[in-house]
């Protein structure tokens, strides 16, 4: 099952959640939580999303190398004009899924337009 959420001038959280629900299948009668039965999940608009400007100067996305001195922390924007808008959609869809084996199944059926 295919579905569409349009992004335009909606909350990155709001869509986001709206998105893990229904790529895990929750909203499916035939949901099970060892196998991936929700449906490919399409955003559209996703560079129209409602961000205020505090979000976009104090939201960070901290990664770690491993080695001392390798934490690196872009803030929102910084994110967005590198990588995207799909980037930020990416990294809080992730966070909303479960950390298992599934994780990566499931989210190969996200496909996000801006």
């Amino acid at each position: 099952m295919k579905h569409t959420i349009d992004a335009a001038c909606k909350k990155l959280g709001r869509v986001a959640s709206q998105a893990a629900i229904h790529l895990l299948g929750k909203d499916q009668v035939n949901f099970v939580r060892n196998r991936a039965v929700g449906g490919n999940v399409e955003i559209i608009n996703a560079s129209k999303i409602d961000v205020s400007e505090k979000k976009l100067s104090q939201k960070q996305y901290d990664r770690y190398s491993g080695y001392p001195g390798g934490l690196k922390s872009p803030t929102m924007r910084d994110v967005i004009a590198k990588k995207g808008y799909k980037e930020i959609f990416t990294l809080a869809i992730y966070g909303m899924l479960p950390s298992n084996k599934l994780r990566a199944k499931i989210m190969k059926n996200l496909s996000i337009k801006e």
